[in-house]
């Protein structure tokens, strides 16, 4: 997804590093500033660059049209300093802390604004690098590929109608979080697609599945859809998906609600100061921080 974007807009193919840096490839990642996604748009900025941002859709968290925003928006920042260096650092802090740096350093690439650069952004260049290095010598230092969480041959479908995840991972053989990994735009569920199309990301050797059994899916919209298009069950349904707080449920464990926001078990236990991870009760609030 990534390499494609860049060679498209004509940008430098080593900038699919960034997203490590800003998320750590996590789509749902949520900063205490508020920016969201992989690449980490504020809401200003990516509705600037075509994001859609509701209550029920969030495309700072969908993979391609992020990535095609992010590649927009690299685009004009490289225009305004014609510095690579300078564009990343903007990408991180802004162009209007850039420009000031640059204003009162003298300076004309980021090593000679650096000590005028906010103090994240002085270690956002240098984290780059690292990333880079890190994935062109892994071998060098004993790093090898572990198997992608995620179901890497995928492809699309048009919906035109409103519909649920549920309607899908109840028909066919795909399991919900597997539906929520491949689509983290829709923040409840929901793919609102009532006055325009939305996409539906789907593994490959699931599209024919799906294909035949759309009409079974589309009978069961009233049955996953009615508490759902109740405004009073709105923020309910938001806070248990946004990732903020997670309310456990019959079957949950620790870990996989750690395997779910990908953070570890050790994290979620310091942050809801839980000392004995086996011990979860139903209907506790498990609060996960950054995202």
């Amino acid at each position: 997804i990534f390499e494609e974007a860049l060679d498209t807009y004509g940008l430098p193919l080593e900038l699919k590093y960034l997203p490590i840096i800003e998320s750590a490839l996590n789509p749902s990642a949520v900063s205490r500033a508020g920016a969201s996604g992989l690449w980490q748009f504020m809401l200003n900025t990516g509705k600037i660059y075509g994001l859609e941002s509701n209550s029920l859709v969030d495309e700072r968290r969908d993979p391609v049209r992020a990535t095609q925003a992010a590649c927009r928006y690299l685009k004009d920042l490289f225009a305004i300093y014609n510095d690579w260096s300078l564009a990343i650092a903007a990408y991180n802090c802004g162009p209007g802390n850039v420009n000031k740096a640059i204003a009162r350093s003298g300076g004309k690439n980021f090593w000679e604004i650096y000590d005028y650069l906010p103090r994240e952004t002085r270690g956002y260049v240098p984290a780059f690098i690292g990333a880079s290095y890190a994935y062109a010598y892994h071998r060098q230092h004993g790093i090898e590929l572990t198997e992608a969480p995620i179901p890497l041959a995928t492809d699309t479908i048009r919906i035109d109608r409103l519909m649920h995840l549920g309607q899908i991972a109840s028909t066919i053989d795909i399991p919900i979080e597997t539906l929520r990994q491949l689509n983290p735009q829709y923040k409840l569920d929901i793919i609102p697609a009532t006055t325009k199309p939305y996409t539906l990301v789907l593994p490959q050797r699931n599209i024919t599945q799906y294909i035949a059994n759309e009409p079974a899916i589309f009978a069961k919209d009233s049955a996953y859809l009615k508490e759902y298009i109740n405004p009073a069950n709105i923020d309910k349904k938001r806070q248990e998906r946004s990732g903020t707080v997670y309310v456990v449920k019959k079957g949950d464990t620790l870990g996989a609600i750690a395997r779910r926001y990908r953070v570890t078990t050790a994290q979620l236990m310091r942050w809801n100061g839980i000392k004995n991870a086996h011990k979860l009760r139903l209907g506790q609030r498990i609060r996960i921080e950054g995202r």
